[in-house]
């Protein structure tokens, strides 16, 4: 069994005490894959996940300028950007994109800074990583007008939509990441998204050490975690969590490493069992 978390923080200084710990016991359940996001505090450090990255065989990494820190995005530290794509293990550009819930930047240079970041993800042919809260229409707005065309696709990390924005982001080229929040009594819409969504688009990621899966809701997130995720994924779609697993690492790999990667998001994978 192969699971991959596409999206963790494990720079955060609440892994200081333990985070080769919190890899391992991320190996020993199975996470033989992890996605260290590397927007990490904003420029001009613009490589914590390329470290991560470069100390742990299984961990890859992204690079990107997350919006809460687009106002200390500069011509420099774009240029940079583009150079750390060429690192053989930076798989993404992310996460990017709008927060309209906390306006950390002003929301008109947030969205610049998103616009220069999908330029330069096309310009690399690596696909993106999306964070949007309370920003949908703006987001989606900028995808259809500025990524879309170019047929690369992305993940729509921790997905908290319903599912008209499922489907909106799927038109866009998008595979939906699901996190811990899928585990959530509340949480009927994300499931129904989750339960539409095609098996070739799904994923699974913790955004650890942030919202935690039942049940270790409330405790600090970690890698291993994102076994709880899948868990339920399988439910909702009348899987096992063998083929949820598998699915989703084949998922990944189609998507973001480049000896897999398709030529177009249309493209589908064989799949044994019933949507």
């Amino acid at each position: 069994m192969s699971l991959t978390d596409t999206h963790c923080h494990l720079d955060d200084e609440k892994f200081d005490s333990d985070r080769d710990a919190a890899i391992e016991r991320a190996l020993e359940a199975g996470v033989t894959q992890i996605v260290a996001v590397g927007t990490g505090d904003g420029p001009p450090d613009l490589e914590s996940g390329i470290r991560l990255a470069d100390a742990h065989r299984n961990v890859y990494a992204t690079v990107g300028v997350h919006p809460h820190d687009a106002s200390k995005a500069d011509d420099g530290s774009l240029r940079r950007l583009e150079e750390l794509l060429k690192h053989e293990k930076v798989i993404a550009i992310g996460e990017i994109g709008l927060d309209y819930h906390y306006d950390f930047s002003p929301r008109d240079r947030q969205r610049a800074v998103f616009v220069e970041q999908m330029r330069i993800a096309r310009d690399a042919r690596k696909p993106i990583v999306i964070h949007t809260r309370e920003a949908w229409d703006d987001t989606l707005a900028l995808l259809a007008e500025h990524w879309a065309p170019s047929r690369l696709g992305g993940i729509m990390h921790c997905f908290t939509g319903g599912t008209a924005q499922a489907a909106q982001c799927l038109q866009l080229g998008f595979h939906l990441s699901f996190a811990g929040i899928l585990t959530f009594p509340k949480a009927v819409e994300i499931r129904e998204a989750a339960a539409m969504c095609p098996m070739e688009r799904l994923l699974v990621e913790t955004d650890a050490p942030y919202l935690a899966p039942i049940p270790h809701r409330g405790k600090r997130n970690e890698p291993a975690f994102v076994v709880h995720t899948a868990q339920v994924l399988a439910g909702l779609r009348g899987l096992t969590f063998e083929e949820v697993a598998r699915l989703t690492t084949h998922n990944f790999s189609r998507l973001c490493l480049p000896e897999n990667r398709d030529s177009g998001y249309t493209e589908t994978i064989p799949w044994d069992s019933a949507s």
